[in-house]
């Protein structure tokens, strides 16, 4: 009895040693990269977007290439200070909004000015263009993965937002300096903060409403928090958000010529063609979302947004004479960021 005991001992544990040894990769990681960012991990961009491109990545490395995700600025610091920490090696790869960082990058900034863009997938695709030939030195001290936009950015108010007159004396979460600008001109009071602070700035009455796309409504449950949402005819973008998905240069450098390949295969239009269609689905669904729950969605119509273009190009006029004061060709950028839209936009 002993014997047959012991027997089946040794059989049970060779089982699960041949068990362990056939859930081993036929290739274990050469690299693990970390990527942090800083939106709940059920938010499209984490769950769609970085997830989709980390198996891209992955599975083209052939499981040399393994990419740990990070969310909700869960390796520590705040949003602003994700491009450092890519930059500084304190992680690997981040994406992140630019504009959390005035006046790093004045030349991928004209992409925030009003009225510019329809939508995030042609949006993207055109900035991460527009990079390439106007902006690469904005990036030098990274690895560029990719440049894109969101869509639309709309109003998400407790009060209805109908006309210009509207705004007047709203306190409003303003996306960066640039939107910010046209708010103050509007008669709102702009209050900066990023996006994850959100829904409870305005649970607490701390804004009256806030600038986002309709893609951030689901995670951050903005439907719950505000019942009105206004948008513009035709989608165009009151104004749009720069993001980067960016690597650190030493790590990237350090990685063999074929995995270099893979990272830049999945680099570009491809990413920006990535997060920025993720985008668009986003946007659909949080407008969907708004609806199902009885809020109102107002649509300002082209008369009325001729007023609004009006202040609009007043802020086009303060950035390019505050970009020209740092020795760049503003009008230059403006000029070609619009061909560079349009032509995506034909496409």
């Amino acid at each position: 009895m002993k014997s047959s005991r012991r027997a089946l001992l040794s059989a049970v544990a060779l089982s699960a040693a041949l068990s362990g040894l056939s859930a081993v990769p036929a290739h274990a990681a050469e690299v693990t990269l970390r990527f942090h960012q800083m939106l709940p991990s059920m938010a499209p961009i984490p769950r769609l977007a970085v997830r989709s491109w980390i198996k891209a990545v992955e599975e083209a490395s052939g499981g040399r290439i393994e990419i740990k995700q990070y969310d909700s600025m869960s390796l520590g610091g705040k949003p602003p200070e994700l491009f450092d920490q890519a930059k500084d090696g304190v992680v690997d790869i981040i994406w992140t909004v630019l504009s959390y960082t005035p006046g790093r990058f004045p030349k991928t900034e004209v992409f925030e000015l009003p009225f510019m863009t329809t939508n995030a997938t042609t949006g993207s695709m055109a900035i991460q263009d527009f990079v390439s030939r106007n902006a690469m030195d904005e990036f030098k001290d990274v690895k560029l993965i990719t440049v894109h936009t969101h869509g639309p950015g709309a109003f998400h108010t407790k009060d209805p937002i109908e006309k210009m007159e509207d705004l007047k004396g709203k306190k409003i979460r303003g996306a960066g300096r640039v939107v910010n600008d046209l708010l103050t001109k509007l008669g709102a009071t702009p209050i900066g903060m990023p996006v994850p602070a959100v829904a409870e700035a305005l649970s607490k009455g701390v804004i009256d409403g806030t600038t986002i796309p309709f893609e951030v409504v689901p995670p951050l449950k903005v439907q719950q928090l505000v019942k009105n949402h206004t948008k513009f005819a035709k989608g165009i973008a009151l104004y749009t958000n720069t993001f980067g998905v960016v690597m650190n240069k030493a790590k990237y450098d350090a990685l063999p010529a074929d995995l270099k390949k893979v990272i830049d295969d999945h680099s570009g239009q491809y990413a920006a063609k990535l997060f920025g269609s993720v985008m668009d689905k986003g946007d659909e669904g949080g407008l969907a979302l708004v609806k199902k729950a009885g809020n109102r969605v107002i649509e300002i119509d082209e008369i009325e947004m001729q007023r609004w273009k009006r202040y609009a190009s007043q802020v086009e006029t303060d950035w390019v004479e505050r970009t020209k004061a740092n020795g760049i060709d503003a009008d230059a950028l403006v000029k070609d960021a619009r061909a560079t839209i349009a032509k995506f936009e034909s496409q």
